[in-house]
């Protein structure tokens, strides 16, 4: 019979292959004349031969249940490492839609040699929190360039909201406004957007006229597809460079990997 030490190799390498381990085992086992340096194909085996092979796994495995747990956590660093790279070809294969889509506004320097892509909601109190700190950066270094993608997802306010924004672009207004809205908490009502859009001098009916634009509409939806194409689940996320940064970061932080893409730029 095979010994233990090649048990547990075939167990391993076969868990590997799928996320259920058990299921691997019973369907992957040993040919009894296989030599100790490799498994056999289980072809080989007849049905008495491979009944007993199995029964010699699932024994070793009740004796050894760290051998599962040890598989699934190859498997799974296997399956982080697949999505990285996953990650990183859709950054490389979505570069033009996150940096140079026409319709995502762009703050600080429209020259500067670091690209922030910001994916936010109007609505996320977390998007709230961190708003101070993208303007910080963007006035402290003249030479970051931070574009915005409207992603609402939290609900219908959040995508009146961010038509509103994308309308007050067209006035040249974008910013004042997005910050205005950003310093507001609770709910993004109509009302109360307007009473925003109103107060940084906003032509309100022309604002009504612009969100309906279909152009408006195309934007998010390309937004949309670029945030699900690299992975973005939530919001507040970035892409800062080869980097996707989910959730809230600090204004150290940000200067780390602002620091970090212009060092790989260069």
């Amino acid at each position: 019979m095979p010994s233990k030490q090649l048990i547990k190799k075939t167990v391993l390498s076969a868990a590997l292959a799928t996320s259920t381990a058990l299921a691997v085992v019973a369907a992957g086992p040993l040919s009894a004349g296989a030599q100790e340096s490799a498994p056999l194909d289980p072809a080989a085996l007849d049905p008495a031969q491979a009944e007993a092979v199995r029964e010699l796994v699932r024994d070793y495995l009740i004796e050894n249940p760290d051998v599962i747990v040890e598989a699934l956590q190859i498997y799974e660093q296997r399956q982080q490492a697949a999505e990285a790279e996953r990650r990183q070809a859709a950054l490389v294969a979505q570069r033009g839609a996150l940096n140079e889509d026409p319709s995502s506004p762009v703050l600080g320097n429209p020259e500067g040699d670091v690209t922030v892509v910001e994916f936010f909601d109007y609505r996320c109190p977390y998007c709230k929190s961190i708003a101070t700190a993208m303007r910080e950066l963007v006035a402290e270094d003249p030479n970051v360039r931070l574009v915005m993608k409207e992603f609402p997802i939290l609900s219908q306010e959040s995508v009146d909201a961010a038509r509103a924004a994308l309308a007050a672009e067209r006035q040249g207004l974008y910013e004042e406004f997005h910050f205005a809205l950003m310093e507001r908490g609770g709910s993004m009502s109509e009302p109360e957007v307007m009473a925003v859009a109103e107060s940084v001098g906003l032509d309100l009916e022309r604002l009504r006229a612009d969100m309906q634009a279909p152009e408006i509409e195309e934007a998010l939806r390309r937004n949309y597809a670029v945030g699900d194409a690299v992975g973005i689940t939530g919001t507040p996320a970035m892409v800062i460079g080869n980097t996707v940064v989910p959730g809230m970061v600090s204004i150290d932080r940000l200067r780390e990997l602002v620091a970090q893409a212009r060092a790989e730029a260069s």
